[in-house]
């Protein structure tokens, strides 16, 4: 037949050949197998005859964005009339009902596996693939609830079209044992082939092959492929659930059962972690050939002809396609300790609804810039819990894992928001914290520990001095990265800037920018008389003469820091340039002046496993503060950055470019606009 082509055709002969001289038992199953792939391939060729490369890659409701969930409202909206508020008893059925809410709980069930193989990955114990995950692949995988919306449509779709589906029971034993039956027989061996087909470079290529872009794998990766896919492995596990529904033997139970341990094995085999125990194996050996483990699937990702079973590996042992190194990357992978990291950034959350922009929360939320949405204030349910949760829990928690040229890099974050930074009494409680953190990288042999956003606040510990002089034997290096941030905004001035406008509370930052400033002649105009005096006093004579007190604000490059007021930002001229020196963004209320980023850089190149943005920064740009750290243990400079101490400006904003780091050009401030 011309329709396949001829190295197929010839690994078809070679495995017929070889098994029917063998004579074994496995001989029937091979062949029933090939004739499966063979016409699978078959219909994939004729449907190329009559239809474009890749027909129905692209889900139904893409074009409806964000708001694709309506496709769902008409059978939502029946199922609770009907339930609620219909008078006619036979018209109220409580399975009809809960299809919508057990859809929610699988969009749950998956979350908890995201950010459960976030937080170990970034730890390292047990993490079976170094490789880095990029932005690309949280953009690839972003609508993974797409398949929970088809499921969701499909059910509520054979609902109305299968009278045998109404009012299931909630248990029938004969029903689950026919699932489970069903599920090791026809649809694993169903499944094993029809993958293997995928694997043919024909539907590789048109379909299998979006899976597959992900080498390193997440919970979610499971259920990204094209929308034909789906629409064939819903025919597989719909086997199970029809069967029991055509002969009266369905339940509540059995389909929620089977869908929900489909969910939990496709998040267990692309998780990226080993988390089945040997003991397991070890009580009972047939489970190696009925339950595959995370480290099993993993090699299918990495070598691609191998391991192609569902969840159990029998059919791997059957037709010769297990990966000969499965059992020793399952026992190494387990045995994995995480590498203790060269440098620790130390942040903190800021709003309550920050814990979703963690990397750790909503990845698609963590790849972008963060921002306040509207949708958020039908989850504060969840953000109660989280802020609950948050305030018991008293402990550092790793976030982010990073590599660059030869460091090992982990972002750890004080279970605290901003506003309690704020509060007299919580201050004790946040500096045992980031003492506690300081002691622990102590220990850990970590070479530098870098304070981000409040944590470093000269009012809470004077920008880090205190833990120095409660542990002055300690070897790790505390740095709060200020020299690199006061570069960084002085570099960002435009060039030829004769005069400009410096507002908001001073800092150990401002006061050194001031001090810059003054000594390269620039006249720095200040916003209040408070500031102009404590500027003044501690500059030279010489400084202070370009020092200049609040009179006019003509200028239109104002320098801000935290506490810039909404009456002090009207007073700035149309088109004027905020370039925050602070921690935070100020509050953007012009609409006709342009906001810079708060004191950051462009990642180097070759910074790898950047897949989410710190806090308001765009993709791919660090905050002055985190780099400090980073260039401190490159240059294995051996002081502590905080108190008063402050290093060469220009020697480290040299080593932040010779090292790849570059300066966020006027371009960036300008997409930046209000």
């Amino acid at each position: 037949m011309t329709i396949f082509n001829s190295a197929f055709t010839r690994e078809f002969y070679i495995v017929h050949s070889y098994y029917h001289s063998k004579g074994t038992a496995r001989a029937c199953w091979v062949k029933l197998g090939v004739l499966i792939s063979l016409t699978i391939f078959w219909l994939a060729n004729t449907i190329n005859m009559a239809t474009k490369p890749g027909i129905l890659t692209e889900w139904p409701w893409t074009w409806l964005g964000n708001f694709k969930y309506v496709v769902l409202a008409p059978f939502v909206a029946h199922s609770i009339h009907s339930f609620f508020m219909s008078e006619d008893e036979s018209k109220r059925d409580f399975a009809y009902l809960v299809i919508f809410p057990f859809l929610l709980v699988r969009m749950l069930h998956n979350q908890i596996w995201i950010s459960l193989s976030r937080y170990k990955t970034a730890k390292g114990d047990n993490r079976i693939v170094d490789k880095s995950i990029e932005f690309d692949q949280v953009d690839r995988e972003r609508n993974w609830d797409d398949q929970i919306i088809l499921n969701g449509l499909l059910f509520y779709y054979g609902y109305v079209k299968l009278e045998q589906s109404h009012h299931l029971p909630f248990w029938r034993t004969d029903g689950i044992i026919m699932t489970a039956l069903l599920h090791i027989g026809p649809v694993e061996f169903l499944y094993y082939w029809l993958h293997r087909a995928l694997h043919h470079h024909f539907l590789y290529s048109r379909y299998h092959s979006h899976h597959h872009s992900s080498i390193v794998t997440e919970p979610i990766t499971s259920v990204i492929h094209p929308f034909a896919e789906h629409i064939a492995y819903f025919l597989l596990f719909a086997i199970p659930q029809l069967t029991t529904v055509l002969t009266g033997t369905a339940s509540i139970v059995s389909f929620g059962g089977y869908i929900t341990y489909i969910d939990f094995m496709n998040n267990l085999g692309h998780c990226n972690f080993e988390i089945i125990p040997k003991w397991m194996f070890s009580i009972f050996p047939p489970l190696k050939y009925l339950m595959y483990t995370p480290s099993y699937h993993s090699l299918h990702h990495t070598q691609f002809r191998t391991n192609y079973s569902l969840f159990m590996p029998m059919y791997d042992y059957i037709y010769y396609t297990l990966d000969k190194s499965s059992d020793t990357l399952y026992e190494k992978s387990l045995e994995r300790q995480g590498k203790s990291p060269d440098v620790v950034h130390l942040t903190h959350l800021t709003t309550p609804e920050s814990i979703y922009h963690l990397r750790l929360g909503f990845a698609s939320f963590a790849s972008e810039p963060y921002t306040s949405k509207w949708y958020f204030w039908l989850m504060w349910p969840v953000t109660l819990w989280s802020m609950m949760v948050t305030w018991i829990y008293g402990h550092t928690f790793t976030v982010e894992r990073n590599v660059f040229k030869n460091l090992n890099l982990q972002t750890w974050a004080i279970p605290k928001y901003r506003v309690q930074y704020f509060m007299q009494w919580q201050r004790e409680t946040i500096n045992n914290l980031i003492e506690g953190a300081i002691m622990e990288a102590d220990q850990k042999g970590i070479k530098v520990l870098s304070l981000g956003l409040l944590n470093q606040d000269e009012q809470l510990n004077n920008n880090g001095e205190l833990y120095i002089r409660r542990h002055p034997q300690i070897k790790v290096k505390v740095v709060d990265g200020s020299s690199l941030a006061v570069a960084v905004v002085l570099n960002s001035i435009p060039k030829g800037t004769t005069q400009l406008v410096l507002g908001g509370h001073l800092s150990k930052v401002a006061n050194a920018i001031a001090l810059a400033l003054c000594q390269g002649g620039v006249k720095v105009v200040t916003l209040r008389e408070e500031e102009y005096k404590k500027l003044k006093a501690s500059l030279t004579h010489e400084a202070a003469t370009n020092l200049v007190p609040s009179k006019t604000y003509a200028s239109k490059i104002w320098l801000v820091g935290d506490g810039l007021s909404e009456d002090e930002q009207l007073k700035a001229p149309k088109g004027t340039l905020f370039i925050p020196f602070s921690q935070f963004p100020p509050r953007k209320t012009r609409k006709d002046c342009f906001y810079f980023h708060t004191p950051a850089m462009i990642t180097a190149k070759h910074f790898e496993n950047v897949d989410s943005c710190e806090n308001w920064l765009p993709r791919r740009v660090m905050s002055a503060w985190r780099i400090a750290g980073i260039l401190h243990a490159l240059e294995d400079w051996h002081e502590h950055e905080c108190g008063n101490m402050m290093f060469d400006i220009e020697k480290v904003w040299k080593a932040s470019l010779d090292h790849g780091f570059q300066p966020i050009t006027m371009a960036s401030a300008s997409e930046s606009k209000a």
